[in-house]
């Protein structure tokens, strides 16, 4: 039952991610698009940029749109879509939190300690590469085009690209106004 298998893998997800929602999607991708083939590979970029550009979390929003998305793609009426939307929603952050609540004293009164400190240090690089494959996972045809299909709109988006970069990375350029301006440009271009 679709239901029980979307408690338990945004259970799972929720429970051993580490560094945020951007962790996450790597996680999420895996599950919902690789292992179950409940969305497409287009269909889960469409969920991050939704993700994105509503408010909150994320992890949480990717969870509710893929709970929704996954459901609705097996069949599942509408309103069963809403509860797999909910259920995926509270299943990623259920466990976390009271995992949270439990440690946190402890975590307050040893937060100079070495071992705490080693914890965290060895944590660091696993949360870079989480955010780091969830950045190459969207690198894909979906969002670039295919260079051998497509070479001029794949040019395009990787030109897009690095200039996104360069600019918010080394001219501290306002990312707001950045992706405006990719906006407008491929209304123009595309």
């Amino acid at each position: 039952m679709i239901f029980l298998k979307l408690f338990i893998i945004f259970t799972k997800i929720g429970t051993f991610n580490f560094g945020g929602g951007y962790a996450m999607l790597s996680l999420i991708h895996n599950e919902v698009v690789v292992k179950n083939a409940w969305l497409s590979n287009a269909e889960f970029t469409d969920i991050v940029a939704i993700s994105q550009s509503t408010p909150g979390p994320i992890g949480i929003n990717a969870a509710t749109y893929a709970g929704y998305v996954a459901v609705l793609n097996q069949g599942y009426p509408e309103w069963a879509a809403v509860l797999g939307s909910v259920l995926a929603s509270l299943s990623i952050v259920w466990l976390p939190f009271i995992i949270m609540i439990l440690i946190s004293r402890y975590l307050m009164t040893h937060k100079d300690s070495k071992i705490v400190k080693d914890v965290f240090a060895g944590l660091r690089p696993a949360i870079i590469g989480l955010i780091a494959a969830a950045a190459v996972l969207l690198m894909n045809k979906e969002n670039f085009g295919d260079w051998r299909t497509e070479p001029m709109t794949f040019g395009i988006s990787v030109a897009l690209f690095a200039a996104t970069f360069y600019f918010t990375r080394f001219r501290k350029a306002n990312p707001i106004l950045v992706m405006l301006i990719c906006g407008v440009a491929g209304l123009l271009i595309f």
